[in-house]
């Protein structure tokens, strides 16, 4: 386990990432949590008193991870961009499954679930998240309809979620 102090950031211009809140984790104690590892790992903690799991470190090159801080996060520790943060975190090994239906519709597609396969732990639970996050039955339902067509076109998480955004604007609906 490690434990520090840091301020929390936000970037700025940064692609996908731009307007993101993040934390960053430098070299020295990642290489702590998992010896070298240049790869996206889950981890589990503290965040103050916060307690968390499953978060994603994202390396950023050098060595360097962060750890992004989405609103629902910023919300439970009641801090934002440039305040201090007092962090413990661990590696969680705990194995992420993807969601059954999600799973049963992606082998009545062979493809689409071989494709799926092929895509690193971390992104499968993109997916699997998303579906799972879903509050209506009917959302829920579109979402694996939409994630069994990315798959069959070999889509990225980022990739759907854009073209998702791209219908609804062409529909008439605001971001």
């Amino acid at each position: 386990m490690i434990r520090f102090k840091t301020k929390i950031e936000q970037f700025k211009d940064m692609g996908e990432k731009t307007g993101w809140s993040y934390i960053k984790i430098p070299a020295k104690l990642a290489q702590q949590l998992k010896p070298d590892n240049k790869k996206s790992f889950r981890v589990k903690g503290k965040l103050d008193a916060h307690a968390i799991s499953g978060m994603a470190l994202i390396p950023m090159g050098g060595g360097d991870f962060i750890l992004a801080l989405k609103a629902d996060i910023r919300k439970a520790i009641r801090k934002q961009k440039g305040d201090m943060l007092a962090v413990e975190l661990e590696v969680d090994s705990k194995v992420i499954i993807p969601p059954k239906d999600l799973l049963d519709c992606l082998a009545d597609e062979p493809q689409a679930l071989a494709y799926f396969k092929t895509l690193p732990k971390s992104h499968q639970n993109y997916f699997g998240n998303w579906v799972k996050s879903a509050k209506t039955e009917g959302t829920r339902t579109r979402r694996i309809a939409r994630v069994v067509d990315a798959m069959a076109k070999h889509k990225t998480y980022a990739e759907m979620i854009r073209a998702q955004r791209d219908d609804r604007e062409e529909l008439g609906f605001s971001k």
